[in-house]
């Protein structure tokens, strides 16, 4: 049941972030990004999902140009190496970084192509917009009709609401990737850890 999870989790980690961070966030309440970036989603990818499947710099390319801006990628990274991120170099963490999104972009970027925006319900907002840390929650229905929450943990980096976390069923994906990363560090070393990202990338590149 764990790793069912845990797959539901990695597969739509990236159609989450995507759908969240599709719009520019400033100015806007976190459920209004969400919102306004499913609907902007859903018109950039109408007529394209077969020219994104065959073409997967050009997916790379819409994610890039849509995520980057409104991900917080340096912080998730700090928080899947949690203790980690203290002892490492500003070279580890900067490696670490760009490893880490690079095998998350290339890992799971197909998982756009199922983004349906009539399948999205977001919730009525209950946080306190005056903390540093809100959490969007939204319903997604599965093609069995199972209702799935993934809420969003955004973070304020004024005057923009970033993204670091998504929690899919419980199961948040920094905590999971923190597991892995940790169990694997102390059985190697950062530095392979991220020697082993980097060539995940470059084999990936090199299947496509």
């Amino acid at each position: 049941m764990l790793q069912n999870l845990k797959e539901s989790v990695l597969r739509y980690l990236l159609t989450a972030l995507l759908a969240l961070f599709a719009a520019n966030a400033a100015a806007q309440s976190p459920n209004d990004v969400v919102d306004e970036a499913a609907k902007l989603l859903d018109q950039q990818l109408k007529d394209r999902k077969v020219e994104l499947e065959a073409d997967k710099d050009a997916l790379y390319a819409l994610i890039n140009e849509i995520l980057l801006p409104r991900f917080d990628r340096r912080y998730a990274a700090q928080q899947v190496l949690g203790k980690n991120w203290r002892t490492a170099s500003a070279e580890q963490r900067e490696r670490f970084v760009e490893a880490f999104y690079n095998s998350l972009l290339r890992k799971y970027s197909e998982g756009v192509l199922e983004f349906n925006l009539s399948r999205i319900e977001i919730l009525p907002f209950r946080g306190d917009l005056t903390k540093k840390r809100v959490s969007v929650k939204t319903m997604v229905r599965l093609d069995d009709g199972t209702r799935v929450p993934v809420n969003y943990t955004m973070i304020n980096r004024d005057p923009d609401w970033l993204i670091f976390d998504v929690v899919i069923e419980g199961i948040s994906y920094v905590i999971t990737f923190r597991t892995e990363m940790k169990a694997e560090i102390q059985r190697t070393s950062l530095d392979a850890v991220i020697a082993r990202l980097e060539s995940d990338a470059i084999t990936m590149n090199a299947d496509e």
